[in-house]
């Protein structure tokens, strides 16, 4: 898995939309997560926690995690 699989730049040709080279670590300056990479149907969302160990678990970490744990805080509390 590489972290443009994450993010809302890929494109459906498998290329980034903002031209830059695909990563082969789990890090990109321009990382933009979104909760349906994550999560193929929205009714799975369970929690931040949920999401946050989900990118651990493939290898984010530094600011990258922090977006994905700024992302799904948001997701939480629209869903409250």
């Amino acid at each position: 898995m590489i972290i443009c699989e994450l993010c809302s730049h890929l494109g459906l040709s498998g290329e980034c939309r903002l031209g830059l080279r695909l990563p082969k670590a789990m890090s990109c300056q321009d990382f933009r997560p979104t909760l349906e990479k994550f999560c193929a149907d929205p009714k799975d969302f369970v929690s931040e926690r949920q999401i946050v160990e989900m990118a651990t678990f493939f290898g984010m970490k530094g600011t990258e995690l922090k977006k994905v744990k700024k992302m799904a805080s948001l997701e939480e509390g629209a869903r409250l």
